[in-house]
């Protein structure tokens, strides 16, 4: 459990920092937007490109994705059926939905399935399906529903083209699929650049707790309640449900993918809530809470199935 903890250390660190540049005022009123705007425009598209254009695509084919794949969509399906029961509007119910299913498979996932898991090519699968289809479909439903904007019909169906999120996980997959292999004078910029994605959405995570009330309370109490439940042991149970149940997985590839589901909800879901100025409050208190109750749910899944 050391890498776990390693893991979350390091997270909470970064993440304290932030919440102290906010305190202190060192980057100013619009310090959280600059860096979220950073993240999304130009840090991310990098470090997504940078990802999967090395990625062996071959993954797409396992088992252990399919568990993945029908796992995210039915704790996703169950918040958005009660989001549009309750009528919490499309940008709010979105964001909660990814909140319920969308995993931390990069800054947490990487060290957590190197230490724990032994492999960090375990969360090759989940990482991809997350950026091949959960984010641009996620981005288009968010950009489609924005401020009641008329739109033309070919605006409609290029955007997913015209995201900067989308742009740089397709334009990696697609190197990755043709074999290409860029330039150093070009991969390493991008690179350079992608390494800024993950502290920039910390910090900016960080620095809109400031001021913020306990999680779990106000307006926002029952959908950051059901995506915290979904996500921390909604989900968990499906794919191991799932993966024992349908696909008969036993032994460390069970483990695998139950500890893979179980990771918290991904600090970038914050920079999507900012960036479509929806659901901020509830995607900010879901990945905290869902992140502080990962260690035990982690522990408690290691013991059982390790």
């Amino acid at each position: 459990m050391q890498g776990v903890l390693n893991g979350f250390a390091v997270i909470a660190v970064v993440i304290g920092v932030g919440y102290l540049i906010g305190r202190r005022g060192y980057l100013g009123d619009n310090g959280r937007e600059v860096l979220t705007k950073l993240a999304f425009h130009v840090a991310t598209p990098a470090l997504l490109f940078t990802t999967l254009a090395r990625a062996d695509l071959s993954v797409i084919l396992s088992s252990r994705l399919l568990v993945t794949a029908v796992s995210t969509f039915a704790v996703a399906g169950v918040f958005v059926a009660v989001g549009a029961a309750r009528r919490w509007g499309v940008g709010r119910t979105t964001i909660g939905a990814l909140c319920s299913s969308y995993v931390n498979a990069g800054n947490l996932g990487i060290p957590i399935a190197v230490y724990v898991l032994g492999d960090a090519s375990l969360v090759a699968p989940v990482l991809l399906f997350q950026q091949i289809v959960m984010t641009p479909v996620a981005l288009t439903v968010l950009d489609l529903s924005g401020a009641g904007e008329k739109q033309s019909l070919l605006r409609r169906v290029t955007v997913p083209v015209r995201n900067p999120i989308a742009i740089g996980s397709l334009s990696g997959v697609a190197v990755s699929a043709t074999g290409l292999t860029v330039p150093g004078p070009v991969m390493d910029p991008l690179t350079l650049i992608g390494n800024m994605s993950v502290p920039a959405v910390l910090l900016a995570f960080g620095i809109s707790l400031c001021g913020s009330t306990m999680p779990g309370r106000g307006p926002d109490r029952a959908p950051v309640l059901l995506s915290v439940a979904l996500k921390s042991v909604g989900q968990p149970l499906a794919a191991w449900a799932l993966a024992a149940g349908v696909f008969g997985l036993r032994g460390e590839p069970l483990l695998d993918v139950v500890v893979t589901s179980a990771l918290p909800a991904a600090q970038n879901l914050f920079t999507y809530a900012s960036r479509y100025r929806t659901g901020e409050v509830l995607a900010r208190e879901s990945i905290l809470l869902s992140t502080m109750l990962a260690v035990p749910v982690l522990v408690v899944i290691a013991a059982l199935l390790g």
